[in-house]
């Protein structure tokens, strides 16, 4: 591979190690400074990372828009200001206990298009700085909501306290922000106890590396082709003159035949990114469309050496 790898690596991490960790050791394994995750995990969850070295590292905007696909496990009756086990926990004297039935209908009401406050402890930006930073010093905040996508949302087992859930979202969702949210509407509280992020996109954890057992020679044997990390954009074959316009930076007219995207997001627009190949399959960049009413590559692969 060029740069001299440039692709996607699905790792398996653990609880009680950082996306950042987990970008560190993908590095040094390669002897690459070029290495960035697309999303970050928090140290106590666990689950997939993709992790993106070389010239993959500019596709991670379009990794972003992937969804991804979580278990978690939450206590209900129990409440936090980090609405999970990171910051002190305050048990309720009386807590209602709601029953599974009450929880399953209750569910209709946080599935598709929702509107979602972001966790005071979260990575969310205020004020230049990070919300969770904010918080831990003390400072009140007030979030502003956003919207978000639910997919699926099942319960997988529910033993009082401790309800077990089963999460298909749109990236951006605090999984956490759910069972708060749920919980009150159930009129209970809840802290989120655990969490795994079992799949992005196509990418799922029972194929990624696990995190013990990265080394030089397994994480260059893990590295996917950087196609790979866009299967939700739609795909065209740029060739001969064409190709060679794109790659020297100019504007271009899409080819009759873009392929489907292989996996389908609602949320993004086609006419937005095509992933541009040339004849060989070897992804050249991502053409953006251009105020001129031409494409550009925005990243351009071979512009970049």
């Amino acid at each position: 591979m060029r740069f001299p790898f440039s692709g996607l690596i699905p790792v398996d991490k653990p609880a009680g190690v950082s996306s950042r960790q987990v970008v560190d050791v993908v590095g040094r394994c390669l002897g690459l400074r070029s290495v960035g995750h697309a999303g970050t995990l928090d140290p106590l969850a666990s689950g997939v990372v993709l992790v993106c070295v070389g010239h993959a590292t500019k596709l991670i905007d379009f990794i972003h828009r992937l969804p991804k696909a979580y278990a978690a496990e939450f206590l209900l009756g129990r409440s936090s200001p980090s609405d999970d086990l990171e910051t002190p926990v305050v048990v309720e004297a009386a807590p209602r206990h709601p029953t599974r039935d009450e929880i399953k209908g209750a569910l209709a009401g946080f599935r598709g298009e929702i509107r979602q406050r972001p966790c005071d402890y979260s990575a969310v930006h205020v004020d230049g700085k990070r919300a969770y930073r904010l918080a831990r010093r003390g400072r009140e905040i007030t979030l502003p909501e956003k919207a978000v996508r639910i997919d699926r949302l099942e319960v997988t087992g529910y033993d009082w306290p401790r309800l077990a859930l089963a999460i298909d979202c749109s990236t951006g969702t605090f999984v956490r922000a759910i069972g708060r949210d749920l919980a009150a509407a159930l009129g209970t509280t809840a802290v989120m106890e655990s969490l795994v992020r079992t799949a992005v996109g196509p990418f799922l954890r029972v194929g990624a590396i696990p995190f013990a057992a990265l080394t030089a020679d397994t994480v260059a044997a893990a590295v996917m082709a950087p196609l790979d990390a866009v299967p939700h954009l739609p795909q065209a074959t740029l060739a001969d003159d064409l190709l060679d316009r794109a790659v020297r930076g100019g504007l271009v007219s899409l080819p009759a035949s873009v392929s489907t995207p292989r996996v389908s997001i609602p949320s993004v627009d086609p006419a937005d990114a095509v992933a541009a190949v040339d004849v060989g399959g070897a992804l050249v960049g991502i053409l953006r469309p251009h105020d001129s009413g031409g494409w550009r590559l925005r990243p351009n692969f071979r512009g970049l050496g």
